[in-house]
């Protein structure tokens, strides 16, 4: 009995089961990250070209969507007044596809309308490839990064079994963590960057199809007015 007391006192104060229970294995992002293997870094890059594709071609696609609703109605009453050239320089001064369109319209006055027109689609195909400059990249990250994923996911199995049969009878699951790890991690990254980039796709080509409805709408406003009765 004496020797239980003796025992008791000799635990500092404070102390409890928790406290001497090991720590619980913590893990940094990086670290994580790490066990993916090689893998890791073509995902990896595939991330930072998706998130510099899209907040280039986000910004780019809002500045072509900004539009002056009045701009139409200026031209008109400049043709209608023999200034053309005041007219362009409206247009210049205005910097999105669709300005640029009616420039090149204004330019060509005098000529067939088919001439017109063809000058007109000419520069509005050109503003959308300028828009969609880096969509198919980013497309092919989305597309991409999965299958880099599931890459890993086979070869860290394969690392896996392949451990397993050297070890024979002295199986050990530390043995084992480093397939596992990487058969797991690449995949969780992979999908990761993938569905990001898969929005991130969806939501620059929904921008780009307003801004080319704005350009078809500014055309057919423009044309009509060259239609008008003199």
């Amino acid at each position: 009995m004496v020797n239980i007391l003796l025992q008791i006192q000799t635990v500092p104060a404070g102390t409890n089961n928790l406290a001497a229970q090991p720590d619980g294995i913590s893990m940094k992002f990086i670290d994580l990250a790490m066990k993916g293997g090689w893998i890791m870094i073509p995902i990896l890059l595939l991330s930072v070209l998706a998130v510099y594709i899209f907040v280039d071609r986000y910004f780019a696609v809002k500045r072509a969507g900004k539009f002056d609703t009045g701009l139409m109605d200026k031209v008109k009453s400049y043709i209608t007044a023999g200034k053309i050239d005041a007219a362009i320089a409206l247009c210049r001064s205005s910097d999105n596809p669709a300005a640029r369109m009616v420039e090149k319209g204004i330019s060509r006055l005098g000529r067939p309308l088919t001439d017109v027109t063809a000058a007109i689609e000419n520069v509005g195909n050109l503003e959308i490839q300028k828009l969609e400059k880096g969509l198919p990249a980013l497309a092919s990250a989305a597309g991409g990064a999965p299958m880099l994923g599931f890459l890993g996911t086979v070869t860290g199995m394969v690392q896996a079994f392949y451990d397993m049969a050297n070890a024979g009878n002295n199986i050990d699951i530390t043995l084992l963590s480093t397939g596992i790890y990487q058969a797991l991690v690449t995949t969780v990254a992979g999908l990761i960057v993938g569905i990001i980039a898969y929005f991130a796709y969806n939501i620059l080509v929904s921008n780009i199809e307003k801004v080319v409805f704005k350009m078809e709408a500014t055309t057919t406003e423009f044309m009509d007015l060259l239609n008008e009765p003199a």
